[in-house]
């Protein structure tokens, strides 16, 4: 299997994978603020807590702990959170395929993977988010936190991986 930017000439690697990860990290400080009023006792990481609920008494008591202000910033992050899906994905995958770039062998065909994972990632993001809207709505059925649970818990995973991946790629000194 190839990297999803294999194609992607070498001189437009690094500009696209820095435009793609200042974009991200220009939402992800939008994140920041959104997050504060959700915050709460039963929330105690915001908007994250609410995405690993995976029950639906704790999405309740979650939900429940959000005043109508912090519900409306939950709902607007979930719509930011659309246009952040593609921004980390590119950012991520793009990345990866830098850090694969620097080793041969087993370590760029693992790269290969990771960078498609990038974009599963984003895909279980948006699943997640449909259940969280689905909860926020008033949708209170037990399928959706145990199913925005498990795309959070996919999504993150596979994030951490693809990011531990890059990272390492960049400071394991280059391969011949």
């Amino acid at each position: 299997m190839n990297h999803p930017f294999v194609n992607l000439p070498s001189n437009r690697r690094m500009p696209l994978f820095l435009l793609s990860l200042a974009v991200t990290l220009m939402i992800f400080a939008i994140f920041r603020v959104l997050d504060a009023p959700l915050r709460t006792p039963a929330a105690p990481n915001g908007v994250v807590s609410f995405e690993l609920a995976g029950k639906l008494e704790t999405a309740t008591e979650i939900l429940n702990s959000w005043d109508e202000r912090a519900k409306l910033f939950a709902t607007f992050g979930l719509g930011v959170d659309f246009l952040f899906m593609p921004f980390y994905a590119l950012a991520l995958s793009l990345g990866i395929l830098l850090a694969a770039g620097r080793h041969a062998g087993a370590f760029a065909k693992v790269g290969a993977w990771l960078g498609w994972g990038a974009f599963v990632a984003a895909l279980f993001d948006a699943v997640e988010n449909y259940s969280l809207w689905q909860l926020m709505t008033g949708n209170l059925q037990e399928i959706w936190p145990n199913l925005a649970a498990f795309c959070a818990t996919v999504k993150f995973g596979l994030l951490l991986l693809g990011l531990a991946y890059a990272l390492i790629g960049w400071l394991w000194p280059r391969g011949k």
